[in-house]
C-alpha cells in the first residue's frame, strides 16, 4: 500500500547511520516501535536500542550495522523518562520478563495502542480504531508460569525463576514476581529451598548433565485450583515424597489439586513431556470463563490472563455479530474457548487446531459445557480446510504469533464469507496478513486492542473485516511446496 511505502522510506532515511560497530553513544529515546525497539536520537544519527522507554536519555554501544542502519545495546539509563515511576517488582531490570513496569499503567496502554495504530495505518485506511482495553488486573494476573532452574552466575548457588535479561544461561530467582499472585511465590520458594538443602544439581545446557529443569505452576484465577509439575531429566532417581509433602503443607489461598513429575531428556531448552507421573491428586485443574467451565492439563494452551481473556472474548463476540443459523469456522482454535463461546447462538461451530492435545481438551470441555454443536478437528489449517464439507458463513481467526500461512490465507479468502474476525497476539504479523486481505477484497471496519500482558511489550488485537461487494475471492500465491510445508511447520511450532 502507498502509505506503507512512504512510511518505510521515511524510516529508512531517518535510520541511515554512519556509526561503527563497537562505537558508544548516548541520546534521547524519541519513540518505541513494537515490540521494544527504542529509536534513539544521537545527534543526527538514529539508533535502534531495545528495552528503552520513550523520553529516556540512554547510553548505548553499537552492536550491529546493517544496510546503513545501526542497532545498539542498552548500557545505562542516564535520565529516566518523565513518565517513569519506581517499579513494583524487586526484580525489574534484572529479570527479562517485563519491560514497561516503570511506566504507569495508563502510559503502558497509550504506548501499546500507539504502536498498533502506527503499524496498521501503514497498511490499511478508513477504519475505526477503538483504542485499547485494560487488563482487569495489572498485577498478579497470570494463571501459568514456567520457572527455570539454573544459577545466577557461573558456579553460583541454585536459582529458580526467569532468565536474566540478555542472558541465555543465567537465572534470576523471582520470588517477588508481581505478575503472579502470592501462591506462586510461596511454591517457588518452597521448591527452591528444598532442592538447595538437598544439593540437587540443575540441568546444564552446555554439558547436557544435571537433573532439575523447570517448575510449571498453573492456577485457576476463578476457581483457585493449583497444578504443580516438576520437570527433570532422568539422570537421577530422587524421591518425590518429601518435596511434594512440603508443598501440601504450604498456607495457600488456592488449593493444590495435583502434583506431577515430568521427565524431559531433550536438549532443547523448553518444557517437553517425555513421560509424566502423578505424585498427588490429578493431572488437570478447572478454570471458568464467561460462564463456561474448562478442564486444563499441564501442557494444554489456555490464555494466561483469565480475567483479561474474558475482556478479549467479549470484544470478539461483539465483533462477530449475528450468528443465528450460521456455520462458524474457528481456525487455530486451541482448546476451543471461542468456539464454545459462540456455539450457544450458532447453528454449528467447527474448530481446527494442529495440536492434538488441545483438540482433545476442546472436545472434553464442549461435553463438559453441554455443547453438542461443536466439532473440533486436529490438523494443520492449510490441509484440513480441503477435507471439511461444510461451508462457513463467517470465520474467526486466532493464529499463532507468526500469523497465517500464505496458502492457508488463500483458502480462507476463497470461502468469500461476508465477515471475519481476526484475533492477533502479534501486531506485525497482523499487519502483514491484513495487507493481503485488503488487497483481496476485504475491508477492515474496526480494530480494538486488549492488554492481556501488563508490564510487558505484548498486546492482543481484535479486527473486524467485511467483504467488499464484487470483490474476487481467488488469490494467486506463488510458493514452492517445500517452502510452504516448512513455513507451516515454523508457524505452528
Amino acid at each position: 500500500m502507498h502509505g506503507r511505502d512512504e512510511e518505510s522510506s521515511r524510516v529508512r532515511s531517518c535510520m541511515e547511520s554512519y556509526m561503527k560497530k563497537g562505537q558508544a553513544g548516548e541520546g534521547f529515546v524519541e519513540k518505541v516501535i513494537f515490540p521494544n525497539k527504542g529509536v534513539v536520537a544521537a545527534g543526527e544519527e538514529r539508533v535502534i536500542v531495545k528495552n528503552a522507554l520513550p523520553g529516556q536519555k540512554v547510553r548505548f554501544s553499537v552492536n550491529k550495522v546493517r544496510r546503513g542502519k545501526a542497532e545498539g545495546r542498552l548500557l545505562e539509563v542516564l535520565e529516566p523518562s518523565p513518565f517513569e515511576t519506581k517499579a513494583a517488582c524487586p526484580h525489574f531490570g534484572i529479570c527479562g520478563g517485563c519491560v514497561y513496569q516503570t511506566l504507569p499503567y495508563e502510559e503502558q496502554q497509550k504506548l501499546k495502542g500507539t504502536q498498533v495504530r502506527e503499524l496498521l495505518d501503514g497498511v490499511i485506511s478508513d477504519y475505526e480504531f477503538e483504542g485499547i482495553k485494560a487488563s482487569p488486573d495489572p498485577y498478579g494476573y497470570r494463571n501459568k508460569m514456567e520457572f527455570s532452574f539454573g544459577d545466577e552466575y557461573k558456579d553460583g548457588p541454585l536459582a529458580l525463576g526467569m532468565h536474566k535479561r540478555g542472558s541465555f544461561y543465567d537465572i534470576v530467582t523471582v520470588d517477588g514476581c508481581c505478575i503472579v499472585d502470592e501462591d506462586y511465590r510461596k511454591i517457588l520458594r518452597c521448591v527452591l529451598d528444598y532442592f538447595q538443602e538437598k544439593k540437587v544439581s540443575f540441568y546444564h545446557k552446555l554439558t547436557h548433565k544435571g537433573y532439575l529443569r523447570h517448575l510449571l505452576v498453573r492456577k485457576g484465577v476463578m476457581t483457585g485450583d493449583i497444578l504443580v509439575d516438576l520437570v527433570t531429566t532422568s539422570q537421577e532417581d530422587i524421591s518425590d515424597v518429601e518435596w511434594a509433602g512440603r508443598l501440601l503443607e504450604l498456607p495457600l489461598k488456592g488449593s493444590i489439586v495435583g502434583i506431577l513429575h515430568t521427565y524431559n531428556d531433550s536438549v532443547a531448552d523448553m518444557v517437553k513431556d517425555e513421560g509424566t507421573k502423578e505424585i498427588y491428586g490429578c493431572d488437570y485443574f478447572y478454570e471458568e470463563l464467561l460462564g463456561l467451565k474448562f478442564r486444563i492439563s499441564p501442557f494444554s494452551f489456555f490464555q494466561t490472563n483469565s480475567r483479561g481473556a474474558e475482556v478479549l472474548y467479549e470484544t470478539a463476540r461483539s465483533y462477530v455479530g449475528e450468528t443465528k443459523d450460521k456455520v462458524i469456522f474457528d481456525l487455530y482454535s486451541g482448546t476451543g474457548t471461542i468456539a464454545q463461546m459462540l456455539a450457544p447462538v450458532a447453528k454449528k461451530v467447527i474448530g481446527v487446531e494442529i495440536v492434538e492435545e488441545a483438540v482433545e481438551a476442546a472436545r472434553e470441555n464442549a461435553a463438559l459445557n453441554g455443547l453438542a454443536n461443536c466439532e473440533f478437528i486436529a490438523g494443520d489449517v492449510l490441509k484440513m480446510l480441503d477435507s471439511i464439507e461444510e461451508k462457513p458463513d463467517l470465520i474467526v481467526l486466532d493464529p499463532p504469533r507468526d500469523g497465517i500461512h500464505p496458502r492457508a490465507l488463500e483458502k480462507i479468502i476463497d470461502y468469500g464469507v461476508d465477515r471475519m474476525v481476526y484475533i492477533s497476539c502479534k501486531p506485525t504479523s497482523l499487519a502483514r496478513d491484513l495487507e493481503v486481505l485488503t488487497k483481496r477484497g476485504y475491508q477492515v471496519e474496526k480494530v480494538c486492542c486488549v492488554d492481556m500482558f501488563p508490564g510487558t511489550v505484548h498486546v492482543e488485537t481484535v479486527c473486524l473485516l467485511s467483504k467488499l461487494s464484487g470483490a474476487k475471492n481467488h488469490v494467486e500465491v506463488e510458493l514452492d511446496m517445500d517452502e510452504a510445508s516448512a513455513e507451516t511447520k515454523a508457524t505452528c511450532e
